[in-house]
């Protein structure tokens, strides 16, 4: 799912009329840079008509935020109170979510102080991008990932993986087609899919959009089982073309003994995510031995999950991708619904608050039964493109 900005109406910014006198069109030099020269009447009702303007914009801003605080905190009440009900096998009723939708902010904007210099646009962070996990897994880890002499190549690979794993042609092809836009290649990122020259919006990576923090989750979790697949490739007979090999399970070793270093948790992996040698293991995801293995445990992880908890038919590509969407336990609840409230149960009940927010999808298709149509719809679509029809073949 791509990310945007939170929908806002806004409201008229109220602005002064300046009128100068000739000595007034002069500028002055302060501090190296030319400021214009304000008449201190002018100055004084742009002043007045910006604090009532600011008290406006305040009013509605608490108005809201009280809004905003009580939605949201009736949203986790209610989780909580649907997990317990699960945990004690006690059903769960339409009245266990709620079915209002976020309150949207519908007040002006905050006026600029006219008192003070314009500010200039803040600048957007920069995000890594793979020639950045390269130069990280070289500098921390000495790891350059093998790469595929061919895209072919490595979708062969990872239809194999996946295939093995149990996932299932069209979970495999669909949720490809949706995530890396049906055409991606094994390094397309979030941002760059039709540029790789443009901005990246996430470190989202791979056929599956791997975020950094995935990759180094996944190693933490799973990465002595990626160790035991290398190592099997390494095996007797002695081969001199699988010394390379042996080198580098070596480094991956390396890495899972760093992504262990912390707790099992989400925000610890994060932390450990932005750091160099964080990034050094996102690059995993590129080479043709462990790539296919990262990008198939993420999916292959909600899948066992679902059954774990007792989901026992077959997810369905679009249900597997909610689980991917909102994380195994939100997605799980959402696909759980009964058909019959899907189109009530709005989907703001299953993100956190600033999740959803950065996600015009979710907002867009505002109840659970619209938003799995929309992905459904968009899968079909994406499924049509060369890169989904290759992969489609490669299962075969």
């Amino acid at each position: 799912m791509r990310i945007g900005p939170a929908y806002r109406r806004c409201g008229c910014l109220l602005a002064a009329s300046v009128l100068l006198s000739p000595a007034a069109l002069q500028a002055q030099s302060v501090g190296g840079t030319q400021q214009p020269v304000v008449a201190p009447s002018t100055l004084a009702a742009a002043m007045a008509q910006y604090r009532r303007a600011l008290a406006e914009y305040t009013k509605a801003q608490q108005s809201y935020a009280a809004a905003a605080s009580a939605y949201w905190g009736a949203i986790a009440d209610k989780r909580r109170l649907r997990a317990g009900k699960r945990a004690n096998n006690e059903p769960i009723l339409l009245d266990d979510y709620v079915l209002a939708q976020p309150p949207v902010y519908a007040g002006p904007l905050k006026p600029r102080d006219p008192s003070q210099p314009e500010e200039a646009p803040e600048r957007e962070a920069y995000v890594p991008v793979v020639a950045d996990f390269l130069a990280a897994a070289r500098q921390e880890f000495k790891f350059t990932p093998r790469l595929p002499r061919s895209e072919g190549e490595f979708k062969r690979a990872y239809a194999e993986t996946a295939s093995a794993a149990g996932l299932s042609k069209d979970q495999i092809v669909r949720v490809y087609a949706f995530e890396a836009t049906g055409n991606g290649d094994y390094d397309v990122q979030a941002g760059l899919e039709y540029n790789k020259s443009g901005r990246a919006i996430t470190t989202a990576l791979g056929y599956n959009q791997l975020l950094a923090t995935n990759t180094v989750e996944i190693i933490a979790e799973k990465g002595q089982l990626f160790v035991n697949s290398l190592a099997a490739k390494a095996a007797p007979p002695p081969d001199a073309g699988k010394q390379p090999l042996a080198a580098r399970i070596a480094i991956v070793r390396r890495m899972v003994e760093f992504a262990r270093s912390v707790a099992d948790d989400w925000n610890a992996h994060q932390l450990l995510a932005n750091t160099a040698k964080g990034l050094g293991i996102h690059a995993l995801n590129l080479d043709l031995d462990v790539g296919p293995l990262l990008q198939t445990q993420k999916l292959l992880d909600s899948v066992v999950f679902a059954r774990r908890k007792g989901f026992a038919r077959p997810l369905s590509a679009a249900e597997l991708e909610m689980m991917n969407l909102t994380g195994d336990g939100n997605g799980l609840d959402m696909i759980m619904l009964p058909a019959a409230w899907r189109d009530s149960v709005p989907t703001a009940n299953f993100f956190q608050r600033s999740g959803y927010r950065n996600n015009p999808v979710a907002q867009r298709n505002n109840v659970v039964g619209k938003l799995i149509a929309a992905t459904d719809a968009q899968m079909d679509q994406e499924a049509k493109k060369p890169g989904a029809r290759e992969l489609a073949a490669a299962l075969r």
